[in-house]
């Protein structure tokens, strides 16, 4: 008989820690309401160390466990299998294998769109998805994402390249960047700004402004400023002058 943990064990211990007038609170952070990007979401009301935290005690479960918490209506359980889903392809590619399992159950989840709130995207996107593709060398899995006109698969497309950005590689995002410039929903806006922010840190502050020169006429206001955020108030006033 197996020892490893399951999803039930999982969910079990996530309602040990459950706080339901913090999950008031987070369902309406996270717009849950109708209408809403989150609408329908589910919240138990866990912060998200409680939740890092309860990941690390279930290493080594299996890829079905997995599943099932993603396909769980309740927000905190597929963000904690996200988290172990993290951990399980780190600790694969400490072992000198390439992830690519775990990946692709990654990439059914985003398909069947088990990963569709911000939080859930950004702690997924770089180090499960970016950083197999950077190793791999399989940036076109990035583009796909970053082309679909899905709220979330765009988003996991923008935020994939910060795996590349963190190695000092801004071309990940430049060919990302064509892709997203244009889309005017908030939730893109922000990932593409802060990616080029990070760009301008990590990378060559030269290619944030020269990519800044040639298009900031044409971005939009919220991508622009999370962009400009770490710029000095001349700059921030030349290129929002350009707009």
């Amino acid at each position: 008989m197996s020892d490893a943990p399951t999803a039930a064990q999982v969910r079990d211990a996530a309602a040990e820690v459950a706080d339901p007038e913090l999950a008031i609170g987070q369902a309406a952070f996270f717009q849950a309401r109708p209408g809403g990007y989150g609408e329908g979401d589910e919240f138990l009301g866990i912060r998200v160390p409680v939740q890092r935290k309860l990941a690390k005690g279930f290493r080594g479960i299996a890829p079905d466990q997995v599943v099932e918490l993603l396909d769980s209506p309740i927000h905190e359980h597929r963000l904690i299998a996200l988290f172990l889903l993290r951990e399980e392809f780190e600790r694969e590619l400490r072992r000198g294998g390439d992830g690519k399992g775990w990946v692709d159950l990654y990439l059914d989840a985003v398909r069947r769109g088990r990963v569709n709130n911000w939080d859930l995207v950004d702690s997924s996107a770089d180090p499960v998805l970016g950083e197999y593709c950077r190793r791999s060398g399989e940036l076109d899995l990035v583009l796909q994402h970053a082309r679909d006109d899905d709220l979330w698969r765009r988003r996991v497309g923008v935020i994939a390249t910060f795996a590349f950005i963190k190695h000092g590689d801004s071309a990940a995002l430049l060919a990302v960047a064509p892709l997203v410039r244009d889309d005017r929903r908030d939730l893109i806006q922000k990932a593409f700004g802060w990616m080029l922010r990070e760009v301008g840190k990590r990378v060559d502050e030269t290619v944030l402004l020269g990519y800044l020169d040639d298009n900031a006429a044409r971005m939009g206001r919220t991508a622009l400023s999370y962009a400009l955020e770490h710029r000095t108030p001349e700059d921030r006033a030349h290129y929002r002058a350009l707009r």
